[in-house]
């Protein structure tokens, strides 16, 4: 893979973009994956393709016109209206139903989402024909397991239509479960006219006592970067895998980067990362990001350029192949000039809240996301919670994973039901589903000593391998690491990291004592079968030491 020098201007607004978003970038300490922690400043985007609503739907309009915006209504035609019906809003509208809350959801695309269609889970589809091309690859672990196997191979079509068909079997599980349970699904691109009034598609009003934002997030396409869906993609195009390129550059190392690495890889690719900060996997625990480059990098047909921007992409065409304008950083000066086969996009996700009739509430966004309180309740531009509104998922921009959205609309909708309830964002994991996985929750170790000189407090780093697994021996997957970063003074569980087999499944035991307040010293007691990848974490916190008293275990 070769590179050419180039000496090629670059405009003062391309780079300014490119310095806001590394800028933003760095100062939100990003997690990532399924991992949408990487946070980016809004872009103007199209609003998506509006369909008609249907008559039956129509019928149910009557408390609302568009001539009374100013005052909120006296009677509503639902207790709930839920804008957007990807994962946050299903898990708020099934919540909603078993509250007894009569509930309409409305969607302008397709029910579902990013994550059903665009995301998560076509994206979990191509990793897992992924993770069975690598294996099959790997002569050396066949053979350590006794396999003799020759001659791998996949059909590019039936791998895409894998992940297409997976995402129409959720979407359609998706859509008759809100059916089932009597949600009302409404047609059209949805915003708000007033206090408790929404309008959908072309001419159609309702309302409703309280209302929910689950508008979600779009690819973020940094100034300078021409996609065209076909050469040079985002995420939502890649996922359609229309064709396998020899060399691809993937701009922005986070979790989507990655897990793309990961498939194209498998299926073939040379692999060029393109990275603004100085470090590959900037959102990673340091110490697992460090174990992540030696194991999903290094070994692979990937090199990488940190500390440059992609101040300019010009897709392919006219049989020239797509061109890579590289700029250092910190000089401004330009670097190199890439030629490669294709370029994916891969530089996070900005929310998607244009359009949503915010000034008629006095609301004004911050970066594109609708400020809200730890209550998920909407704030208005004199710093005031609007009545009766509120924002989840990725519009909000508090931790941007398809299930914090929905923990974020279960939690508004107990509110909802006169249960006062505060979601712990620190207890929700994310995971990166490359091979092996990746996972986490809570603090990095960098963020945990940062707290711990802020509040004067000291803390305590625990390990363990997967090479002393039983399980992940039997399966000749030795290699990984579990990491606890905690209190030794009280046993709080701040933090777990874990990269090897199976980690974004083994993550949840943390994520459930951090969000029950389980302390290390009371978890080391909990009995796991033997043998099973769950030891990993048995091992990891019996491994901590805790200056407290700790309770004896009590004779069965």
């Amino acid at each position: 893979m070769q590179s050419l020098i180039s000496t090629s201007p670059i405009s003062s607004s391309s780079l300014q973009s490119l310095e806001s978003y590394a800028s933003l970038t760095a100062s939100f300490n990003l997690r990532f994956c399924s991992l949408r922690r990487e946070v980016v400043p809004l872009s103007h985007h199209k609003h998506r393709v509006i369909g008609a609503a249907s008559k039956r739907t129509r019928k149910c309009v009557s408390a609302a016109s568009p001539d009374s915006n100013g005052s909120p209504p006296t009677k509503f035609d639902y207790d709930l209206v839920i804008i957007g019906a990807g994962v946050g809003g299903h898990g708020a509208a099934l919540h909603a139903v078993e509250k007894g809350l009569k509930t309409a959801i409305i969607e302008g695309d397709v029910i579902g989402g990013t994550c059903v269609n665009r995301g998560c889970v076509p994206s979990k589809a191509l990793l897992a024909v992924s993770g069975r091309m690598r294996e099959l690859q790997d002569e050396h672990h066949m053979k350590a397991l006794g396999i003799q196997v020759s001659g791998a191979g996949y059909n590019r079509q039936a791998v895409a239509d894998h992940a297409s068909n997976l995402a129409s079997k959720i979407r359609n599980n998706l859509t008759n479960s809100m059916k089932a349970l009597g949600v009302d699904i409404l047609t059209g691109f949805g915003s708000i006219m007033g206090p408790q009034k929404v309008k959908y598609g072309l001419d159609n009003f309702i309302t409703a006592k309280d209302i929910i934002i689950a508008t979600g997030s779009v690819p973020f396409v940094p100034k300078g970067i021409e996609v065209d869906g076909k050469t040079v993609v985002t995420s939502d195009h890649a996922l359609k895998l229309e064709f396998v390129p020899e060399w691809i550059a993937i701009v922005g190392s986070g979790y989507i980067g990655l897990e793309f690495s990961d498939v194209y890889t498998a299926l073939g690719s040379e692999v060029t990362f393109i990275e603004a900060l100085d470090q590959l996997m900037p959102g990673f625990d340091p110490e697992i990001g460090k174990l992540a480059q030696r194991v999903l990098i290094n070994p692979r047909k990937i090199d990488y350029h940190t500390g440059v921007f992609a101040t300019k992409i010009t897709p392919a065409k006219d049989g020239k192949p797509v061109i890579i304008e590289l700029t250092d950083a910190k000089t401004k000066e330009p670097k190199e000039t890439l030629e490669v086969d294709a370029a994916l996009i891969a530089t996070g996700r900005a929310p998607f809240t244009k359009g949503l009739g915010l000034e008629n509430i006095n609301v004004e966004t911050q970066r594109g996301f609708v400020p809200v309180d730890e209550r998920m309740r909407v704030i208005d531009a004199k710093g005031n919670t609007v009545p009766h509104l509120y924002c989840i998922g990725d519009a909000n921009g508090k931790l941007m994973l398809a299930h914090a959205a929905s923990a974020q609309g279960i939690s508004v909708v107990e509110q909802l039901s006169g249960k006062d309830h505060v979601l712990n964002h620190m207890s929700v994991p994310a995971a990166c589903f490359t091979h092996p996985e990746i996972s986490m929750v809570g603090l990095t170790e960098p963020q945990a000593k940062e707290k711990a000189k802020k509040e004067k407090f000291k803390i305590s780093v625990a390990k363990t391998s997967f090479k002393a697994n039983t399980k992940a021996l039997a399966e000749n997957e030795g290699e990984g690491l579990a990491k606890l970063i905690y209190r030794p003074d009280t046993g709080e569980i701040l933090g777990v990291h874990i990269l090897g087999m199976h980690a974004a499944d083994l993550i949840h035991e943390a994520s459930n004592a951090i969000a029950l307040g389980t302390r290390v010293q009371d978890i080391k007691f909990a009995v796991h079968a033997h043998p099973t990848l769950s030891e990993v974490l048995d091992e990891l916190f019996k491994a901590a030491h805790v200056n407290v008293d700790e309770p004896k275990p009590v004779a069965v």
